[in-house]
């Protein structure tokens, strides 16, 4: 099953904590104004690739992986396999989203792909609402937050 992919980014540190794997996926009806990656909107954006092709970037790099995008969770099906085989190298799955948390949290085939999930950044971007100062940790605008699916629980981190 091949899953469309804008950009891979290894060794990155903005999408979450210490050196991370970024995943960009392709798709996003969310089409936040001022989004910062508006090339990754259209579903054929990037190109396709295999659940094996992904895995050998992130065997190789060893660093714990954020999916992002577009938005990930227009692939949730797709995307089963490879969380399920990033969990099982022992590696965190960061997983950013346009979705509130409580949208997708009950619905196939989110519930199942939240399950592989140790972040998630949920809400739109709203540009209205992106710091003039100092940039927040994480996330583009104050709305956005860290969810741990497992619980429900939302984290800080500052």
């Amino acid at each position: 099953m091949a899953l469309r992919v804008i950009n891979i980014v290894p060794g990155t540190s903005a999408d979450g904590p210490g050196l991370r794997t970024s995943i960009y996926f392709a798709g996003c009806d969310h089409r936040c104004p001022g989004c910062h990656n508006p090339a990754s909107w259209p579903f054929d954006a990037g190109e396709e690739k295999t659940v094996d092709d992904l895995m050998k970037v992130i065997r190789y790099n060893r660093f714990h992986v954020t999916f992002s995008g577009g938005d990930p969770m227009y692939q949730a099906a797709e995307l089963l396999p490879l969380a399920k085989a990033i969990t099982e190298m022992d590696l965190k799955i960061w997983c950013y989203t346009g979705f509130h948390y409580e949208q997708i949290r009950d619905k196939s085939p989110y519930k199942e792909l939240l399950e592989y999930i140790d972040v998630l950044v949920d809400g739109p971007y709203v540009e209205a609402l992106k710091p003039v100062g100092p940039a927040l940790r994480f996330r583009g605008s104050s709305n956005q937050r860290f969810i741990r699916p497992a619980t429900g629980e939302e984290l800080v981190f500052e």
